[in-house]
């Protein structure tokens, strides 16, 4: 099975480590937080993936030849010179552009500043159940974006709770009982994800988007880049993305000095 860990964030929370290295090769237990993550996909079973690159893109590519791939087969896929040359896709986008490495069958989607206990074989096996789009992995963790669920756990919306934006594929969403869920950054996803993402490409209008009040925020072609969130509440409209909770799920978003350190103790326990 195939595995898509991005790592062509600019990392600039994590500044001044990521002036001079990219943040997927920020040191972590030993290793780096993308050591980690190939390790942990390798251990569970993933021995072909794609690894996308922007920040010092050669630093990683070097990194990885310099391992001899972690003995996984590892794709490159550069977002170097596609569009902004300031600027990675994003995780839509990243996830298109890798297209050519991913078809052929569902693939899960790692963020490189993830460190969690997360057995990825039962959250694979769960999320296989159906025919579903995409499942996500969510939690009850704080923070200040959350993605609202209805009772079966399909996605209904997102909300901004610091500046009350919310969206929705549907114009007349209802906030009462849904549950606000934490994103992990950790995804599985059906290899339909690409013909639905050339019939948005093709056909917008029949994937729109809607604010709190009803009012259309997105019904055009996402083009290049765009976020993975994004085409996820597009698409509900029309196919069946769900999110999964794990019991006992322990999770550290690796994004700021504070949670780098963190992360750091969890991986190294006194």
């Amino acid at each position: 099975m195939k595995a898509m860990v991005f790592a062509a964030g600019l990392g600039t929370r994590l500044r001044p480590l990521t002036d001079t290295i990219p943040k997927a090769l920020v040191p972590l237990g030993g290793g780096t937080l993308l050591s980690n993550t190939l390790l942990k996909l390798k251990d569970s079973g993933f021995n072909d993936v794609v690894v996308n690159t922007f920040h010092f893109a050669d630093k990683i590519g070097s990194y990885l030849r310099d391992n001899d791939g972690f003995g996984m087969r590892i794709s490159i896929s550069d977002e170097r010179g596609v569009l902004d040359p300031s600027a990675p896709l994003e995780t839509g986008g990243g996830i298109l552009h890798a297209r050519r490495f991913l078809e052929g069958g569902p693939f899960l989607v790692h963020n490189v500043d993830i460190i969690s206990n997360l057995d990825i074989p039962s959250f694979v096996s769960a999320a296989s159940a159906g025919t579903r789009l995409a499942t996500i992995l969510v939690s009850e963790r704080k923070t200040s974006r959350y993605l609202l669920f209805d009772k079966e756990m399909r996605l209904a919306g997102w909300k901004n709770v610091s500046t009350g934006e919310v969206k929705s594929p549907s114009p007349e969403l209802d906030l009462r009982g849904l549950r606000c869920l934490a994103f992990s950054g950790i995804h599985f996803i059906s290899n339909d994800i690409f013909d639905v993402m050339d019939d948005m490409e093709a056909s917008p209008e029949k994937y729109p988007l809607y604010d709190g009040e009803g009012r259309i925020v997105a019904a055009g072609a996402p083009g290049r880049r765009f976020s993975i969130i994004d085409f996820y509440l597009r698409a509900a409209a029309l196919r069946e993305v769900r999110g999964v909770t794990v019991p006992g799920l322990e999770l550290i978003d690796v994004g700021k000095p504070e949670t780098l350190a963190l992360a750091r103790e969890y991986q190294n326990p006194t």
